[in-house]
């Protein structure tokens, strides 16, 4: 599990609530938002060069994570050796990270065939079609993993034990990742979705434990395709989110073979996709 919650996550303000038309005066704990520049360092016809990648409006904090897992979720890398360097620049706390790629990794055929850059803040937008930020993902085997449906009902109350941004601001997102015994590994928050599962990913990938296929991911927001995509680069074989699945994350979860699961709240959930990895 993560440790006690970094005082950085969160900013105070004092502000006026009003409840039952009775005003007071507090503090108020909101989640922090701040801009992260990513520029990526590679190898071209043996000299090195520099491009931005992406700037994502993200929460401080675990932002090597965050870096390393856009990278293996947008398809520039694989694998953790392919990053040579992961380095704040300037004085810390920097708002900027440079990934610096190892000599193998082919960046102009990856940014050719992703026809431009990417900001994992707005998902898909910007994007010409659905094939241009679509990655080849093999599908997952249809064996290996299954859990109980006791356990999927239990996602919720094992995420909230490791909220601690949202307890104290109500504001941010958080993915976990879990074993089927109902053990938490990890938790990050994020007021951006999408940045809390590239959190999570970017830790298992600088760890070396990827891929996660003996685990699920639980997410506390809703389902889209660029989810979806990330869970499959990863190679986690479940994603239970407690909000719904849009059309395109349910298709998307068919087709590379992920138990898709949504709406895991109050004692219930909706299965999408790859129902016999849940034992009921």
């Amino acid at each position: 599990m993560e440790s006690a919650l970094d005082s950085s996550l969160v900013r105070r303000f004092s502000v006026k609530r009003v409840a039952n038309l009775h005003p007071e005066r507090i503090v108020d704990s909101v989640a922090r938002e701040e801009p992260l520049a990513i520029h990526v360092s590679h190898w071209t016809k043996d000299a090195r060069h520099t491009d931005n990648l992406a700037v994502t409006m993200r929460t401080p904090g675990a932002d090597r994570e965050l870096a390393a897992g856009l990278l293996l979720s947008e398809g520039v890398i694989r694998h953790h050796l392919d990053l040579a360097a992961l380095r704040p620049l300037g004085i810390e706390p920097s708002d900027e990270i440079m990934a610096e790629l190892a000599k193998g990794v082919d960046f102009e055929a990856w940014r050719q065939a992703r026809n431009g850059f990417v900001s994992s803040s707005c998902g898909v937008c910007g994007k010409a079609s659905r094939e241009q930020v679509a990655v080849a993902i093999p599908p997952l085997p249809a064996d290996g993993l299954r859990v109980s449906a006791e356990l999927v009902q239990s996602l919720p109350e094992l995420l909230l034990q490791g909220q601690k941004a949202f307890a104290q601001t109500g504001g941010v997102h958080a993915a976990a990742l879990i074993t089927a015994a109902g053990v938490v590994h990890s938790v990050f928050e994020d007021i951006g979705r999408h940045n809390a599962l590239d959190k999570l990913i970017g830790n298992a990938l600088l760890e070396d434990r990827l891929p996660l296929s003996d685990h699920v991911v639980f997410l506390s927001s809703r389902s889209s395709f660029e989810l979806i995509q990330k869970a499959a680069m990863s190679g986690a074989p479940i994603l239970a989110t407690v909000g719904g699945p849009s059309s395109l994350a349910i298709e998307t979860a068919r087709q590379t073979g992920i138990t898709l699961i949504g709406f895991v709240r109050e004692g219930r959930f909706t299965i999408y996709s790859g129902d016999w990895r849940i034992d009921l």
